[in-house]
């Protein structure tokens, strides 16, 4: 099950995200058990991480970002380019949202 964020959250969570690096890259191979792993993980630690996925293909890309929130739970916060901002609150949570 996916998050659903306010606008207002979503720009919360813009702004923290904005001196982040992505932390995962998506290559050639496209979306592998290891790489959604690799980004269950992340967002486990962080809770707020950017992603690169390499796909020139706009439709490819948007299928494999649909995957990423199906497979990991997580919220989509803002996509530029070939970054996707993800956002999910972990067990000891560390970003406090603001209210909807």
């Amino acid at each position: 099950m996916s998050i659903t964020l306010s606008t207002k959250q979503k720009q919360f969570l813009k702004g923290l995200a904005h001196h982040l690096n992505p932390v995962v890259m998506l290559g050639n191979n496209g979306l592998t058990e290891g790489v959604l792993a690799e980004i269950d993980n992340a967002l486990n630690h962080h809770e707020l991480i950017k992603v690169k996925i390499a796909s020139s293909d706009r439709e490819t890309k948007q299928l494999i970002i649909d995957a990423i929130i199906r497979e990991t739970g997580s919220g989509a916060v803002q996509t530029i380019g070939h970054i996707l901002v993800l956002y999910r609150p972990s067990e000891d949570i560390k970003i406090q949202l603001p209210k909807k």
